[in-house]
């Protein structure tokens, strides 16, 4: 083994006195000097540490030395640090000097150091480490890790009896490998845990002497917990040596299956839609479905509120690909298609990634594809869901919620997308393709050259590109395998796309089969980053390699659904030359092109180097091994073919690179394939003297391994490949993936190890969570320095460039987020740690993936009978080598066990789960320049053989194969166990299992136990003359794995696979000892998987012993069978059984339910068998099921011998079997308990029995500590209290109810002790205080509530207030999850001083106990609670309505009764579409108890204790029963549509036992949200029938009703549970009104049946309001009122209030089910596990034998009240002029207003006519009556008609009221045409203007923030409100103003006053004075044309006259002109 010494001596010239220490680091792995105490100028260290290695020292390697001043209390500070490069020292191997040091500004400073190096090569050996190895580092090289460096800074001294100056981190121990990991996916190493961890206390993990072996105990030192991998997910993962790489766990079937999705999206209602008074309509298409909404008249903004529901039977990748379109068409029918507003598109994948796979009452903003300068269309506001089998759809709670009108914060959009998005240009540059298939080689292609007469390539091939919902094509190559286009395809899309993957495909263009050659899918949101440092999508120039179907052409390719991207391609297709850019446009320019359709346009050529240097690469391969040859295949001979591209292809290999280097092809000629492939050694060398390839092995004939297997005799002479490709030289981009690839690796490993460490309950998880930090930390550091090599390569992209950048800053930020939650992570907050690092896993995983390949991938192939039979893909980044270890790839030069698998759709189903082939493979892959070590990694002890006609001059040509001389004999033993949670493979719902065990080319099976799921074989296989090849030591590193497949017996035909796990046996050579602390080894559970998914667990040993020359004799002994029964089989050894005790098993028979027909039989005499370990005990037998299903014993109990280890434990099997005539048993079903730890029985403390569950007080927990340590805090807390009337004892905790000023809940945090005595009190009315707060708080106009009067107040007041209240608790939630967060970054300040935050100090004591204010405490948060978030409200008695079943609020009430379903027949896989719930065929009802021999005395020592009944004390009676059961259904939601119309019919039907009510008559038409408010009564006999069945059917008029979904409740366990779930108790106690009392029974009756049952003393009543239960104390009001006002006193209140707190009474306390509604959702047995709509219910139980319950609650659905809504229009003001006057041209309108209610369009109501407005004013006195009919609390307008003439009936529609006023402009002969338009919400519209001046644009454009006003509150409103309509620009413009008055007035208040509509009797208007002009001029001309003149024409008519008067002046003197000029001249 190489090593590398460092021996430091000194540091000199250091400044100061103090302690130093340093930190030598070589390859990431970093020693500590122990700490050189006060030192001053020189510190002596004098210390060697040592790195073996395993590689060979490279030149450019550093040594890192860091010398610090050592602190106890704070960080270390850093004086300096020296840095070598190793060149000298890899020259020389010695090296000496003496050196100053730099800081950290690379300046030299004074101090120096004095170090000797040593460098130890491959022939030198070192004793102590050749056994040793690093501990946990799967490659010694990887040096990604470091140490836990806390131990430096702890007090105490680690280790034993170490001082604190001794070196604590020497050097690190080897551990051999024991131990008894559990659970883990496969194991191998595991550290031993001392049996007594728990014990230890907070001792450092520091493993035991007989852990280690003794020497490495000695290297040791002492050592930290974090070092130890306490439980790598081995198997073959911790691996020693670096000849092996690990197998893959699991078998993944491809992901091309088709799988069931539902996606259901509501269109709620649409705004602000461009356009002037349109009849929209909304299309939904996903795919090619569409589904329209109805068409809702003249609106802008119409409310739809419609259901849609999609599904789909698609593979995901299909799925998640499918584009949503949200598109708004104007007036679309049956005649025209309408004309598009606008759209909206977005990929289901987005959906599905959201949070609960949904976006809710968010808005879509509408854009127009053919005009991208135009800006938003509008916005729809809808609900997408997209459901997947399994997942369960959590609705926010549908409830009237204001905040969602704030369209611009509640856009469709995921996080992080700007709401504002730009249009931009995706440009995808297709350049040229390469390596295209042959595609019709054989008789296709003689028929073309019969025709064409000329043999050319026969492929045309396109690309064509596909992205959100568009396809673009390149042009079509014709017949060309190295087509080349430069085009480019251009999509306008919004920026950033809501699609995330854009699909490329070469397709073959045929007029007969246009098929895809091969897809290639890139995700954006690899090739762009959108942080603020991020980059817009680039990629490329680079190659993309395309994978599909094998490269045989046939005319049905069986696998062309690879080619399309489904699934893993098997075969390399061809790789296509692209480039992608973006460009954002700016849509303001005019030049540009304003649609969006795709365009095609040519590029430029790029150039050769564009994409890298062109290298040669070399690839190795070497089958060591095949075995597990499935003999399906037959008994042909057999090759294996390896190919990269296609380089080494058979049928068409290539060598030329390009078309530009033309070289001898290299691959086979087809003509001498076969002989080629015998002698497999071609051997004409090139022209340039270079190798030929070899890509397939030779053939050989397969032997017989066993029954199902043969294997290849590859015994000492193992087959070699070589193969030669040319490739761009992108290895960089491989390297960093590799690197990340590798961090991400010891991540996931250690992460993996934390939870174990968890789930098995080891000590110490944080150390071990602290050190993978560490690790991680490192390993990100590392990376940062060296990805940033080799920047300037030829072929670098944009995308190279920017990823590496953002690589590096994740990797920089991941680096310190790393070291910050290292330094936080605590005992009690691993596990939220633990989530935070798993996000890191993720992005690592996410940053690794390289979206630019460069070297395809490889593959192998077995070949058979000339066909292609089963292959395995290897990326090619594994095997990729690099002279830097971080970048290799994790299987380069390694040995890799590598199963086969069959192709494509072959693979789906059982078929895939069979092994083809195992194969142990080593494989190379490099630059041909650096081949020179490429065999260096495979395991030692061989010779090469070359090819035998070799030219003599090369000396490099790599092997044909490899004859190994060194052969090991071992014999392996399995020591089989036993298996558990099998799966269940036979029609009985057992199995027959047995194992096989496969060890190099052997097999043995363990014996067939017939008839169980938990098989306990208990056998040891012993293989004898095991032969492997190689050297000792390297096999005792590094043991080939063993193979274990569990297989169910058939009497006929062949076993079935259950499933395969993997192990690596313990080693011993002949040389050791057999002994502790390896041997003999541990059982371990192996995770066994079929396909992948988990099929059970295995717990067995493995040891791999070497036979030595004496033989078998010198092997430790084999006891011989013991037990005669079973023969010559051979039990596990006593050393490595586990160790057994005494344990009793009492087992609680209840009953049975539900059992199904067996073989068509009804079950009649039933009886339960329970067995566990060989033991067990049978129940009574039921003598008639069907009369009484209960079993007349009721405890029975068995002693059985169980192993210590509670992990050990064997399930517990469940059988009942039915005992027919003539003593025939049938087995009915079984179930099989996995776990036994949670019926472990534990005596409970007695010390702390008095504070057993700590009291929580509504939010403010109340830690509750036993001793007198904090006692201080009690007299500020009594202080507070009033001194009490009777005194109470020590110990009594006073509960107060009182409306008195306390502490904020929230934050109260109070230790209390059991001696002191103290009072509490909590506020239950704090929101009185409040309110008076509040109500000056509210901004704008205070709304004064009045106190709602107890009449109006029903119980749906409470429900719709309750519902507010869930809203509320929901969004503190998440507020406080943010608050947490925020508080995570105080706490890592407060780290240093050791203060929490949140440990605020209450009245002057500081405590230490966290205030959890966790979601857990919200959820259940109590009415009194979140008073001070509330908005004011009307105090309204509340209950709790849960977002989900009660039963998962309160463990499905298996607080002492459990169910247990019974299965029987085969269980399904995933890709059958059987479910667990169809096999279930009934349930067995009862409990276990299990604890430890003997039992102490003290509990059966108990007064009253029944030694009948065991542990199973008072627990009630199992006669039968008989109840009265109350069902309230209160409302459904989101139903599935059950009519074609898109809605339902929906009614309740309700079933208990025999018993069943129909609701029929009571449908509610055409809804999917039906409110039902009804309760139904049904008496029903308990046990008999106790499964509620809730269905909602709908209703058809012809045919039978379809059931739309049901749910099933156990009313048995909510009956006798301790919660007390018969009926909720309220909030408040009252006699009458709507909150009255419900149960029969009284509070005080109750309590005292409580405290009765649970032998609790109480309740004492006492004077002032007090009752004391146990040691509490609770006080409260004791007056009460009833119906007519007279208050009495009562001490029901008292007992109500220890009711709501019962969960605070010591030992039995538990909480009280609440008065609720729950919400369960709806299913459907046809569409197993896709909810069909929830159900919102709840359910009381009243037994008959106590007194009859009251009359039900009325929750009858509230009747709308009717209104009548009276609008008078009195003026209108600037409305906008439409007309010109014929005549005149003058600008006029004929104004009228128009108006309705929405949703009532058929009822609109005009004015009459204004004609001839000319300044926009007119005048109506108009009166609009519009009555209508109003639900208060909802909010909602109830119309109810009948959608169409062939409707049945009428349906019922709630529209939010809405009134829309419209002002037109009236034409006689054309259509009238629309101004404007306003809508007032009648809830929120803006207050009027005063006056017309006053009413602006603002009142629409602000209306968030101007006060709104009511119409319901107000009733009377008047003002001028603004009519708006949109310009050519989509703004708004004002378009006039209109003054009306609003007036509300009730049925009863109208027909008081009753009025006339217009303007006529009763209440007349008066007539509007309106102006002359306004008549039509022709009836007065005069009037009219003087109203013209004067008004009008005025000025101009002035200015005529005067030019008039000007012409005839100048005309005058014109005329006289000449005249006078002659008689001027001649003087006359």
């Amino acid at each position: 083994m190489m090593a590398l010494l460092v021996h430091l001596k000194t540091v000199a010239c250091l400044r100061g006195k103090g302690d130093r220490m340093a930190k030598v680091t070589f390859r990431g792995l970093s020693f500590y000097s122990r700490v050189a105490e006060s030192c001053e100028e020189v510190a002596h260290f004098n210390e060697t540490f040592r790195w073996p290695i395993a590689s060979k020292l490279d030149g450019n390697e550093m040594l890192e030395i860091q010398v610090y001043n050592y602190s106890k209390v704070f960080s270390n500070r850093l004086v300096g640090t020296f840095c070598m490069v190793l060149q000298k020292v890899a020259e020389d191997g010695h090296l000496e000097l003496t050196d100053t040091l730099i800081d950290d500004n690379n300046t030299s400073i004074k101090t120096s150091v004095t170090i000797e190096i040593r460098y130890q090569p491959m022939n030198g050996a070192v004793g102590v480490w050749s056994d040793g190895e690093f501990l946990d580092v799967p490659d010694d090289r990887d040096g990604m890790f470091s140490f836990e460096t806390d131990s430096l800074l702890s007090r105490q001294s680690h280790g034993s009896g170490t001082s604190p100056g001794r070196s604590l981190q020497g050097s690190i121990p080897t551990f051999r490998k024991a131990g008894k990991g559990v659970f883990s996916a496969m194991k191998l190493g595991k550290i031993k845990s001392h049996k007594d961890d728990h014990k230890r206390g907070d001792e450092p993990a520091i493993l035991d002497m007989e852990d280690l072996d003794r020497k490495a105990m000695r290297l040791a030192g002492a050592l930290d917990g974090d070092t130890i991998s306490l439980a790598s997910v081995t198997a073959v993962t911790t691996n020693v040596s670096n000849k092996r790489s690990k197998p893959d766990v699991k078998i993944e079937p491809s992901s091309g299956r088709p799988v069931d999705y539902q996606i259901s999206i509501t269109v709620v209602e649409a705004r602000q839609l461009i356009g002037l008074n349109m009849d929209p309509v909304v299309c939904v298409e996903i795919g090619d479905d569409k589904k329209y909404t109805s068409m809702k008249e003249s609106t802008n903004c119409p409310y739809y509120n419609e259901y849609f529901v999609f599904d789909f039977h698609v593979p995901p990748d299909v799925m998640f690909d499918k584009i949503i379109k949200l598109s708004v068409i104007h007036s679309k029918n049956l005649l025209r298609s309408g004309t598009l507003v606008g759209t909206f598109k977005m990929d289901v994948g987005t959906v599905y990634s959201q949070p609960e796979h949904q976006f809710y009452h968010k808005w879509a903003m509408m854009s127009d594809p053919d005009d991208i300068t135009a800006g938003c269309k509008g916005y729809v506001k809808c609900d997408i869901a997209v459901v997947g089998k399994g997942d369960n759809i959590k609705t926010p709670h549908k409830a009237n919620d204001t905040d969602e009108d704030d369209i611009e914060g509640n856009l469709l959009l995921p996080e992080g997308i700007p709401a504002e998005r730009q249009w931009a240009r995706f440009y995808v540059k297709v350049h040229r393709a390469e390596g295209l298939p042959k595609m019709n080689t054989t008789i296709m292609a003689n028929v073309k050259k019969a025709f064409i007469g000329e043999n050319r390539d026969l492929v045309d091939p396109y690309v064509q590109v596909q992205f959100a919902g568009q396809k673009g094509k390149t042009s079509v190559q014709k017949s060309s395998y190295e087509p080349i286009w430069n085009e480019q395809v251009i999509f306008t899309e919004l920026f950033p796309p809501l699609c995330k993957r854009m699909k490329v495909q070469i397709r073959d263009s045929d007029k007969v089969n246009d098929v895809a050659i091969g897809t290639h899918f890139i995700d954006l949101r690899k090739i762009a980053n959108d942080g603020d440092k991020g980059f817009l999508p680039t990629m490329g120039p680079a190659w993309v390699n395309m994978y599909g179907s094998t490269r045989q052409y046939t005319l049905m390719d069986e696998h062309q659904d690879l080619n399309e991207g489904l699934g893993e391609g098997v075969s390399f297709r061809a790789r296509l030359l692209l480039s992608i850019a973006v460009e954002i446009l700016d849509t303001t320019l005019p030049e540009i092109i304003s649609s969006t359709d795709v365009q095609l346009e040519p590029v430029s050529n790029i150039s050769e180097s564009a994409t890298g240097k062109v290298e040669e690469f070399f690839l190795f391969g070497s089958f060591l091994e095949a075995t597990m040859i499935d003999r399906k295949i037959g008994d042909k001979p057999i090759t294996f073919e390896i190919t990269i591209g296609n380089y080494g292809n058979q049928i068409d290999g290539v060598s030329k690179l390009s078309s530009t280097k033309k070289k001898k092809k290299d691959g086979e000629n087809e003509e001498e394939e076969n002989e080629l492939i015998q002698n497999s050694s071609e051997d004409e060398a090139d022209e340039d003297g270079d190798l030929v390839s070899v890509s397939s092995t030779p053939l050989m004939k397969p032997f017989i391994t066993d029954r199902n297997y043969f294997h290849l005799p590859y015994f000492e002479k193992k087959p070699c490949v070589y193969i030669k490709s040319w490739w761009q030289d992108q290895r960089r981009r491989l390297y960093n993936s590799n690197m990340m690839d590798k961090i991400a690796d010891k991540l996931e490993e250690g992460l993996n190890d934390v939870q174990e460490i968890i789930k098995t309950e080891k000590a110490f998880p944080e150390r071990r969570l602290r050190g993978v930090l560490e690790e991680l930390s490192m390993g990100c550091s590392r990376f940062v320095t060296l990805a940033n090599k080799d920047v300037n390569q030829a072929g670098r992209t944009k995308l190279d460039r920017e990823r590496l950048k953002s690589c590096m800053r994740e990797m920089d930020s991941m680096c310190q987020q790393a070291k910050q939650i290292r330094t936080q992570v605590k005992r009690n907050t691993v596990r939220d740690k633990l989530k935070l690092v798993q996000n890191f896993l993720q992005r690592l995983r996410f940053l690794a993936d390289e979206p630019q390949h460069s070297i395809p991938d490889v593959f192998i192939w077995m070949m058979g009978n000339n066909k292609r039979i089963a292959y395995a893909r290897i990326p090619s980044k594994d095997i990729l080598h690099s002279i830097v270890d971080e970048e290799t790839g994790k299987d380069c030069g390694k040995v890799k066990a590598v199963f086969l698998k069959l192709p494509g759709k072959k693979g789906f189903g059982p078929a895939g789960w069979t092994v083809q082939a195992k194969l142990e493979l080593y494989l190379w892959l490099g630059l041909n320049k650096q081949r020179k070590d490429f065999i260096s990694g495979l395991p030692n002890g061989f010779e090469e053989i070359k090819a035998a006609r070799m030219c003599p001059g090369i000396q490099s040509v790599p092997p044909v194969s490899l004859v190994y001389n060194m052969k090991q004999v071992f014999q392996l033993r399995a020591h089989m166990y036993q298996a558990r949670s099998l799966f269940a493979a036979d029609n009985s719902g057992l199995s027959d299992p047995f194992a096989r065990v496969f060890f190099s080319t052997h097999s043995q099976v363990t014996e067939v136990l017939s008839e169980t799921l938990c098989p306990t074989w208990d056998q040891l296989l012993v293989f004898d003359d095991v032969e492997l090849f190689g050297e000792a030591s390297e096999l005792r590193d590094d043991p080939p794995i063993i193979v274990v497949e569990i297989y169910d017996q058939d009497t006929v035909g062949k076993a079935e696979f259950i499933g395969r796990t993997f192990a690596k046996p313990t080693i011993k050579m002949c040389d050791e000892h057999y002994g502790p602390p390896r041997f003999p080894p541990q059982l371990e559970y192996y995770q066994i998987y079929r396909g992948n998914c988990c099929a059970g667990e295995l717990l067995a040993a493995f040891e791999l012993l070497q036979i030595g020359q004496g033989g078998r004799a010198d092997l430790p002994p084999i006891e011989g069978p013991t037990d005669s029964e079973r023969g010559p089989i051979l039990p596990v050894p006593l050393g490595i059984r586990p160790v057994l005790s005494r344990y009793r098993i009492e087992v609680l028979f209840w009953g049975l339910r539900d059992l199904k027909r067996i073989n068509l039989a009804q079950v009649d005499r039933p009886r339960v068998d329970i067995e566990c370990a060989g033991k067990g005990v049978q129940s009574a037998l039921i003598q008639n099921y069907k009369k009484n299903p209960n079993f007349s014993t009721l405890v029975k109990w068995f002693e059985v011998d169980l192993p210590e280890n509670e992990l050990l434990h064997p399930p517990l099997n469940i059988r009942v079997v039915d005992c027919r005539a003539f003593g025939r048993y049938i087995l009915v079903g079984s179930h099989a308990v996995t776990s036994l730890r949670r019926f472990i029985f534990s005596a409970p403390d007695k010390t702390s029995s008095k504070w057993a569950t700590a009291a929580k007080l509504m939010n403010g927990y109340m830690a509750l500590a036993n001793g007198g340590s904090q006692s201080r805090s009690s007299p500020s807390l009594s202080s507070r209290t009033p001194p009490h009337p009777f005194s109470h004892p020590a110990g009594d905790i006073i509960v107060n109810m009182d409306a008195e000023p306390s502490v904020r809940k929230m934050d109260t945090v109070v230790k209390l002790d059991a001696t002191s005595d103290a009072v509490v009190k909590v506020d239950m009315n704090e929101e009185e205080h409040d309110k008076k707060k509040k109500k000056k708080k509210n901004k704008g106009v205070v709304e004064e509530d009045e106190e709602p009067d107890e009449r109006m107040l029903d119980w749906w007041s409470k429900y719709f207030a309750s519902i507010e209240t869930l809203k509320e608790t929901l969004k503190a939630q998440e507020a406080a999850q943010a608050e947490a967060e925020e508080r995570e970054d105080l706490e890592i300040a407060a780290e240093g001083a050791d203060i929490k935050p949140d440990d605020l100090p209450v009245k002057g004591c500081k405590t230490k106990e966290k205030s959890k204010k966790g979601s857990k405490d919200k959820k259940k948060v109590q009415a009194g609670d979140g008073a001070e978030k509330r908005p004011v409200k009307p105090k309204v008695d509340e209950m709790l309505v849960y977002n989900k079943e009660l039963e998962g609020e309160y463990g499905n009430f298996e607080d002492w009764l459990h169910t247990f379903n019974l299965y029987r027949g085969k269980a399904g896989d995933d890709d059958e579409n059987v479910l667990d719930d169809d096999r279930i065929v009934g349930r067995f009802k009862g409990s276990l108890c299990m604890y430890k021999l003997p039992l102490s005395e003290e509990i059966t020592r108990e007064a009253g204790f029944d030694p009948n009944m065991g542990m199973f004390q008072s627990i009630p009676h199992n006669d039968p029963i008989n109840v009265l059961v109350r069902v309230y259904v209160v409302r459904a939601t989101e139903l599935h549509p059950a009519d074609i119309n898109g809605k339902a019919d929906p009614y309740v039907v309700i079933k208990l036992g025999r018993s069943e009510v129909k609701d029929k008559e009571n449908y509610i038409s055409k809804q999917l949200n039906p409110v039902f408010g009804k309760s139904f009564d049904i008496e029903a006999t308990f046990p008999m029938e106790s499964m509620l069945t809730v269905s909602v059917y709908d209703w058809d008029l012809v045919g039978t009703d379809d059931l739309i979904g049901e749910t099933k409740i156990d009313l048995e366990n909510r009956f006798y549970s301790k919660y007390r779930a018969t009926c909720g108790i309220s909030s408040n106690y009252s006699v009458h009104g709507y909150n009255v009392w419900r149960d029969p029974l009284k509070p005080s009756q109750i309590l005292t049946k409580l405290c009765k049952d649970g032998k609790v003393d109480g309740p004492h009543y006492g004077p002032g309001g007090k009752v004391k239960v146990a040691n509490r104390i609770f006080l409260g009001s004791t007056d009460i009122e009833d119906e007519n006002g007279l208050k009495r006193q009562t001490e029901e209140h008292l007992a109500l209030t220890v009711l709501k707190h019962w969960d605070e009474i010591p030992r039995v306390g538990c909480k009280l089910v609440p008065e609720h509604v729950e919400t369960r959702p709806l299913l459907n047995p046809d569409k197993p596990g896709i909810e069909q709509g929830r159900l919102e219910m709840w359910v009381d139980m009243f037994p008959m034998d106590m007194p009859a319950p009251g009359p039900a609650i009325d929750t009858s659905p509230r009747k709308p009240k009717r209104y009548e809504l009276r609008v008078i229009i009195w003026n209108t003001d600037e409305v906008i002029l439409e007309d010109d006057d014929y005549f005149t041209g003058e600008k006029s309108s004929d104004i009228f207003v128009r108006g309705w209610l929405k949703g009532q369009q058929e009822d609109k109501q005009d004015t009459d006519v204004h004609y001839h407005s000319l300044t926009g004013e007119g005048n109506f006195n108009w009166r609009f009556v519009y009555p209508f009919d109003y639900l208060m609390a909802e909010e909602k307008i109830v119309i109810s008609k009948k959608e169409s003439m062939f409707s049945w009936d009428e349906t019922e529609y709630k529209i939010p009221p809405r009134l829309t006023m419209q002002v037109w402009d009236a034409d006689h002969f054309s259509a009238d045409d629309f101004l404007g338009a306003i809508e007032l919400d009648l809830n929120r519209f803006p207050r009027g203007a005063k006056t017309a001046k006053q009413c602006s644009l603002g009142m629409i454009r602000n209306q968030q923030e101007l006060p709104t006003i009511s119409i319901f509150k107000q009733k009377r409103v008047k003002g001028w409100w603004p009519f708006v309509a949109r310009d050519e620009n989509d703004e708004m413009e004002l378009t006039g103003k209109v003054e009306a008055e609003l007036h509300l007035l009730t049925t009863e208040e109208a027909e008081k006053s009753p009025v006339g509509l217009g303007r006529n009797e009763p209440d007349p208007l008066e007539k509007p004075n309106r102006p002359d002009t306004t008549f039509l001029w022709f009836l007065s001309p005069l009037k009219a044309i003087r109203y013209l003149v004067c008004n009008r024409y005025k000025w101009l008519i002035i200015k005529i006259v005067l030019a008039l008067l000007l012409l005839i002046m100048l005309g005058l003197f014109l005329y006289s002109m000449p005249g006078y000029l002659v008689k001027k001249l001649l003087g006359a």
